[in-house]
């Protein structure tokens, strides 16, 4: 069975940072393509970074890119979500979500839409609580 974990999530001040975890197991990681989602109170879930294998370069959401980074360690099966200077706008509930997919794959989608849409991915964690307000 296939299980995605996040945490990392908390209380913070506008300017402050945090650092989200996804864990995954079961499935071969390295093989998948991992997704951050987030949804604000009262708004739709947006996709705001993913990132395919090592070599494959994350991108993001407009909203957070500059802020925000995106890293894996495979060997221990987790994607790391680096949030800075974070503003009051980006409390939500954040969200990993994993695909199987080849990396060239994830790469054309990369490079020829941005970020790849919610539907693409099958796997889904249950969220962290992240909250910035001072």
């Amino acid at each position: 069975e296939v299980q995605l974990v996040e945490s990392g999530g908390g209380l913070v001040r506008p300017g402050e940072s945090l650092r989200l975890s996804c864990a995954a197991s079961g499935l071969a990681f390295e093989k998948y393509a991992i997704g951050w989602f987030r949804q604000a109170p009262g708004k739709e879930r947006e996709g705001i970074s993913c990132i395919g294998d090592s070599d494959v370069a994350a991108v993001y959401a407009d909203s957070v890119k500059g802020r925000f980074t995106a890293s894996r360690d495979n060997a221990r099966n987790t994607v790391y979500l680096q949030m800075n200077s974070l503003e009051p706008e980006d409390t939500a509930i954040y969200y990993c979500a994993a695909v199987g997919i080849e990396a060239s794959a994830i790469e054309t989608i990369h490079s020829l839409y941005g970020l790849p849409p919610q539907g693409l991915f099958d796997h889904w964690g249950q969220g962290t609580q992240v909250t910035v307000s001072s």
